[in-house]
């Protein structure tokens, strides 16, 4: 009987054992593991595989994120919209995704009077309904809409995958409309907004896949060769100006014309695609958007799809892994707790949260030794301990414990509150 071995080679010895220290880090990090351990998502078999199901803890961590990208993306220039989770099938003949995407969407859910709805897959063709709400004129260009739409795809039950691959996500999604004179400028500027969240949250490893049609099988994408050609071309000379490195992918395209991804690796060494951007020169005309140019003239406007964190739930599991489960300061859902040394402190302990309400604080009250407690919060990775003892409470301060750092001594309740609003205010990455 044959038996299939599978193995690897390596020129070194150092090589070999950074490859499995990385293989350790990554079964230590995995963002299923963790997400469990720090009550951050479940899914229940109840609601269905692969829809998550968001605890107190990880809706603060996709409440921050959302917080941080709204106004960032406000101060950029973008506007947001919500669009409804639900639309006419008729929707997605129009974009094309029917027949093309017609396997990963959901049952057709019927209406009155014979009319058909499906749950959104994406929500560009929302979007373009946005547009065509009023007659544009050239001095709206560049629109900017933006949304934290939900979308949901029937992912085959094999490939549900924790949060990197499941069937309902939020998606940080946006679409520009512009001429066709500003998009190569409007692609450099989605290109830097990436690096700025990306360089924020402390990524630092990142490249491009530019995905192009297979020009073997052209059957299966819609739109002009020289449409095809033109849409390259814009994305390229965008991504020259930013200079991130960039490989090429043959025939994985969308339908409608090449797209690029952000591909992100995080400090296990696993790679994930987490955003797909793209200058569409196809979905104007169909969908009859227009706007009228300085000349008078109606044009077509160019679409730029963006979604630089992608889905909140590839992204927070991403995130998971990439720290560890240990948070910056600013994303954690607790981030200090306060552990009296034992009752007679339990008094002051509550004191001193309530004085600390501006911030994401909790009390250990337990009947249970110091170390225990101490032991319980750090493998939940809390950024800051507080440990109040007699003397503490004598000296009108607490005992400073940081994660990864041990005890900084004692600090005056005002000198720790000034330490951690300029560390939130920073992003600071421990």
């Amino acid at each position: 009987m044959l038996t299939r071995i599978y193995g690897t080679a390596w020129p070194s010895q150092k090589e070999l054992d950074e490859y499995l220290a990385k293989l350790e880090l990554a079964k230590k990090n995995d963002h299923r593991k963790l997400g469990q351990q720090l009550e951050i998502f479940t899914i229940s078999e109840a609601v269905g595989q692969g829809l998550i199901l968001w605890l107190p803890k990880g809706q603060i961590i996709k409440d921050q994120l959302e917080n941080w990208v709204r106004q960032t993306e406000k101060d950029w220039g973008y506007q947001h919209v919500t669009t409804p989770n639900i639309g006419k099938t008729k929707l997605y003949q129009t974009s094309g995704h029917l027949p093309y995407y017609k396997k990963d969407m959901y049952p057709v859910m019927k209406g009155e009077k014979g009319e058909e709805y499906i749950l959104k897959p994406m929500n560009c063709p929302h979007h373009h309904q946005i547009f065509l709400a009023k007659k544009r004129s050239y001095k709206e260009l560049p629109l900017r809409i933006a949304e934290f739409g939900t979308c949901y795809r029937f992912e085959a039950s094999g490939e549900l995958f924790g949060l990197m691959r499941v069937r309902g996500f939020t998606q940080n999604d946006a679409h520009i409309y512009c001429s066709e004179d500003q998009a190569v400028e409007e692609f450099v500027s989605v290109m830097k907004l990436h690096q700025y969240y990306y360089q924020q949250l402390g990524i630092t490893k990142y490249h491009l896949e530019l995905a192009l049609r297979d020009p073997k099988n052209k059957t299966k994408y819609m739109g002009s060769d020289a449409m095809w050609d033109k849409a390259e071309n814009l994305m390229r000379l965008a991504v020259k100006q930013v200079k991130i490195p960039m490989v090429t992918r043959i025939g994985n395209a969308a339908f409608y014309g090449p797209k690029i991804d952000f591909i992100i690796e995080s400090t296990t060494g696993r790679e994930f695609a987490i955003s797909t951007n793209q200058i569409d020169l196809f979905m104007g005309t169909r969908f009859g958007l227009k706007y009228t140019d300085s000349d008078g003239k109606d044009k077509t406007p160019v679409i730029i799809h963006r979604a630089p964190l992608g889905s909140h739930e590839r992204f927070i599991g991403f995130l998971i892994e990439h720290y560890g489960g240990a948070f910056p300061l600013w994303l954690a859902p607790v981030q200090v707790k306060v552990l009296p040394i034992s009752e007679k402190q339990n008094e002051a302990a509550k004191k001193i949260v309530s004085e600390l309400n501006n911030f994401r604080v909790e009390l250990d009250d337990r009947s249970e030794s110091l170390g225990a407690k101490i032991r319980d919060a750090e493998s939940q990775k809390l950024p800051y301990l507080l440990i109040l003892g007699d003397k503490e409470i004598a000296a009108k301060s607490v005992a400073v414990r940081q994660r990864g750092k041990k005890d900084l001594g004692q600090m005056t309740l005002k000198q720790f509150t000034d330490k951690i609003e300029k560390e939130i205010q920073e992003k600071t990455i421990q």
